[in-house]
C-alpha cells in the first residue's frame, strides 16, 4: 500500500477578527485566549454570552472547521441564539457547529452508537409523563401488596433515581439523605428501580437521564468511541458551568481529553441549583482537574448602578469557597438601595403594592419591576394585596399560591364544612384516600347528596356499607377526618384546622407522593399562620372568595392591558433583570431559609441566592425586612434581619438608605 501525502502549502497568515473590536478588554482576552483548559469566571451582567459567542466566532474565523467545535448549553434557546450570533459574525459557517444542550448532543451521539450499549439506534425517548406511566406499571408488577405499607409514588421513585444518577450517589445514600421515611423499603425500592431500568432496555427506550448516563458509559466503556470524539472536537466550550452536575462534568472531561482545548464559562457566585443536582465543586475544582488551566475574569458589569454592585460585592465576600472578583459598574451613580424595616408581612405587602404604583407613575412600568423571594409561600400576603388593589401580576414558572394543588387539597376540606353540597370539593378530598377513584368519589357524593343533608348523612354513615372493601376503607378515613375537623374547637381556629390536617394525614401523603414534600409542608404551615388572623374558618374562606373574584387585568388608568408586575422566586429569576427589584422577607430563617443553613455548603448557597437577587436590579433595589413573623408553632416572634444584611460593613449607611414606615 502506498501512502500519498498532500502538500499543505505555505502556512496561512492568521486572519484578524475585526469584529473583536466590539468587545471590552476583558471579553476580548477571553475571545482570543490561547488553547488548553480555560476557566472564565463571568460575574453577573458582564456579557458572558457575548464573550462565549465571540470566542466561538473567532475560532471559526481563524480556521477551525466549524464541525470540530462543540458548544454545550443548558437550553436549546441559548444554543440557537448563540449560533445565530455566530452566523452574523462569520456568515455561512456557524450551522456546522455542534451546538445544543447536553441532552441534545447526547442524543446525537447515541443515535450512532446505541447498539454498543444494547439498544437499537432507533430507540425511543420517554417524556416525563411516559416515564411516570412506565414506573407505575413496574411498581404494580414488582410490589405484591401496595396496601401493606405506604409505598413511594412513581414521581418520588423517579426523583430518587434521578438524584442518584445526577449526583453520583448510590440509591441507599439518596434514600437515607433525602427520603429517610422510606429506609425500611430500601430493598423493595432497589428492586423496583432495577426492574424499571430493565424494562426500558427491553422496550428500547430511554428517559432524559438515560441520555446522559449512556453517553458517559459509551465514552468510558468504549475506548475507540471516546478517542474518536475527543480527537474530532478541537474545541469544547461549555456555558453556565456552575450549573453542571457530576455526570455532566465527567462528560466534558471525556469529550475534551485529547486536545484539552476546553473552555468553561460560569460564575461560582451564581451556583444556586444544588437541589437539582448541580455541584459547585465542578467550577471550584476546575483548575485542579484540568492541570495548567488559565483563569480569566469578567468583572465589568453593564447592568446595575455602582450602589447596587457595592451591596453585591460586600455580601458575597463572606463566602469562603469562591473565585474572588469585584464587579465594577459602567452605569452612572444611582440611588442607594433601600433597607425597608416593616412591621410584618402584611405591612410589607402594603408597602410593595404602594411603591410599585408610585414607581409606575414615575415612569417605571410594571413590566420593568419585579418582586423576588426565597420561597413561594412568602408571596402569599402580597398576592392578596395586589388582587385587592387590582394590580395585575404574573408569577414566573409557577401558580398563584392559592391555586397550587396542595393548597387546594386542604382548602377543599374546609369548603365541604362550609358547603356540604360542593361536589368538586368532595371529589378532591375523597380522591386523596387510597382506594377511592373518580367512580367511587362520584358514587359517594351522589349518595350523600341524595339525602338532602350530606353532612348528616356523613355523620350517620349512610353511604359506607354499600361500598367495596378498599373504597370503604378510604372513605372511612375521609369521613373520620372531616367529622373531627368539624369540631367547634377547630372551626373557630382556622390555623389549627390546617395543622390538624397536616399532622393527621397530609404530611405523610405529601412525602409519599411528591419529591419536594418539605417545600409543600412549609407552604401549608405558612398558610396556617395566615389563616390564624381570622376568627373562624368561614371568615377565612369568604376573604379568599372575595380576592379570587377580583379581576386584576387592569390598573386604573393603565395604558395597555398586558403590563404586569412579575413575582418570582430568586431561582426562577436568574438570568433576568429589571429596573426596580423588591426582595421580600429578609429575616433570618426566611432568607436564608432555616432548613437550608444546616451546613456550611448550604449557607454559602443561600448567600449566593441573595447575591443573585441583588444583581437582578438595574437602578432601584428595595430590601424588605418584616420585624415580626411566626415560628413553626405559629407563635408570633420578633425576627432578626437576615445575616446577609447584618454581614455588611458597619459603615452600612454608605451602602444602604434606611426607610422607616409611617403607618397611615
Amino acid at each position: 500500500m502506498r501512502t500519498y501525502t498532500l502538500d499543505a502549502g505555505a502556512a496561512q497568515p492568521v486572519r484578524e477578527s475585526g469584529f473583536l473590536a466590539d468587545l471590552n478588554p476583558e471579553q476580548r482576552r477571553v475571545a482570543e485566549a490561547r488553547g488548553g483548559p480555560l476557566l472564565v469566571i463571568a460575574g453577573a451582567g458582564t456579557g458572558k454570552t457575548r464573550a462565549l459567542t465571540y470566542r466561538t466566532a473567532h475560532l471559526v474565523h481563524q480556521g477551525t472547521p466549524p464541525e470540530r467545535v462543540l458548544l454545550l448549553t443548558f437550553t436549546n434557546k441559548a444554543a440557537r441564539e448563540m449560533i445565530d450570533r455566530v452566523a452574523r459574525l462569520v456568515p455561512g459557517e456557524a450551522r456546522r457547529i455542534w451546538a445544543g444542550t447536553f441532552h441534545a448532543i447526547a442524543n446525537r451521539v447515541l443515535r450512532q452508537h446505541a447498539d454498543r450499549l444494547g439498544y437499537g439506534t432507533n430507540y425511543g425517548i420517554l417524556d416525563p409523563q411516559e416515564a411516570r406511566d412506565l414506573m407505575e406499571v413496574v411498581v404494580t408488577d414488582t410490589v405484591p401488596d401496595l396496601t401493606a405499607r405506604r409505598f413511594p409514588k412513581r414521581e418520588v421513585l423517579l426523583s430518587i433515581l434521578s438524584s442518584a444518577v445526577n449526583t453520583d450517589r448510590t440509591l441507599q445514600r439518596v434514600v437515607e439523605a433525602d427520603h429517610p421515611d422510606f429506609i425500611p423499603l430500601l430493598a423493595q425500592i432497589d428492586q423496583v428501580i432495577t426492574a424499571y431500568l430493565g424494562a426500558k432496555l427491553e422496550m428500547n427506550v430511554m428517559d432524559y437521564d438515560d441520555l446522559l448516563v449512556n453517553w458517559r458509559l459509551l465514552l468510558e466503556d468504549h475506548a475507540d468511541v471516546q478517542a474518536a470524539y475527543s480527537e474530532r472536537f478541537l474545541h469544547v466550550l461549555v456555558d453556565e458551568y456552575q450549573d453542571t452536575n457530576r455526570l455532566q462534568a465527567a462528560i466534558v472531561r471525556l469529550m475534551s481529553s485529547h486536545h484539552r482545548n476546553v473552555m468553561v464559562v460560569g460564575d461560582d457566585c451564581q451556583s444556586i441549583y444544588a437541589f437539582r443536582g448541580a455541584d459547585v465543586r465542578n467550577i471550584l475544582d476546575f483548575t485542579g482537574i484540568f492541570e495548567g488551566a488559565e483563569i480569566h475574569r469578567l468583572q465589568t458589569n453593564y447592568r446595575s448602578t455602582p450602589q447596587i454592585l457595592a451591596v453585591a460585592n460586600a455580601c458575597i465576600r463572606h463566602n469562603r469557597k469562591q473565585y474572588e472578583k469585584t464587579l465594577s459598574a459602567v452605569r452612572e451613580d444611582g440611588e442607594l438601595p433601600a433597607f425597608v424595616a416593616l412591621a410584618d408581612g402584611d405591612q410589607q405587602a402594603c408597602f410593595v403594592a404602594q411603591r410599585v404604583l408610585e414607581l409606575r407613575e414615575e415612569g417605571v412600568g410594571l413590566a420593568s419591576q419585579a418582586v423576588l423571594y426565597r420561597a413561594h409561600y412568602q408571596s402569599m400576603e402580597l398576592q392578596l394585596e395586589l388582587q385587592r388593589r387590582g394590580i395585575p401580576f404574573v408569577i414566573r414558572s409557577g401558580m398563584r399560591f392559592f391555586e397550587q394543588a396542595h393548597i387546594r387539597d386542604l382548602l377543599a376540606h374546609l369548603r365541604i364544612l362550609f358547603n356540604p353540597l360542593d361536589r368538586l370539593a368532595w371529589t378532591r378530598v375523597l380522591r386523596l384516600q387510597d382506594g377511592v377513584g373518580n367512580k367511587h368519589a362520584t358514587a359517594i357524593f351522589l349518595g350523600l347528596a341524595s339525602t338532602g343533608d350530606p353532612w348528616a348523612a356523613l355523620d350517620k354513615d349512610v353511604v359506607g356499607p354499600s361500598l367495596p372493601a378498599r373504597a370503604r376503607r378510604g372513605y372511612e378515613k375521609a369521613r373520620t377526618l372531616l367529622l373531627e375537623l368539624g369540631r367547634p374547637d377547630l372551626t373557630g381556629n382556622p390555623a389549627a384546622m390546617f395543622d390538624f390536617l397536616l399532622d393527621r394525614f397530609y404530611e405523610a401523603h405529601l412525602r409519599q407522593s411528591h419529591p419536594n414534600a418539605d417545600q409543600r409542608v412549609e407552604d401549608i404551615r405558612q398558610l396556617a399562620h395566615f389563616a390564624g388572623q381570622f376568627t373562624d374558618y368561614q371568615q377565612f374562606l369568604q376573604e379568599l372568595a372575595l380576592v379570587e373574584s377580583i379581576s386584576a387585568e387592569d390598573v386604573t388608568g393603565s395604558k395597555g392591558g398586558d403590563e404586569k408586575l412579575l413575582l418570582s422566586t430568586v431561582h426562577q429569576a436568574k438570568g433576568l433583570e429589571w429596573d426596580a427589584v423588591f426582595a421580600l422577607h429578609l429575616a433570618d430563617g426566611q432568607f436564608p431559609l432555616r432548613r437550608a443553613i444546616q451546613t456550611d455548603e448550604g449557607l454559602e448557597e443561600e448567600r449566593r441566592l441573595f447575591y443573585v437577587a441583588v444583581t437582578r436590579a438595574r437602578k432601584e433595589l428595595y430590601l424588605c425586612f418584616p420585624q415580626w413573623g411566626n415560628d413553626r408553632d405559629q407563635r408570633r416572634i420578633l425576627q432578626r434581619p437576615s445575616r446577609f444584611l447584618a454581614e455588611l460593613p458597619h459603615t452600612r449607611a454608605d451602602l444602604l438608605e434606611t426607610w422607616r414606615i409611617n403607618p397611615s
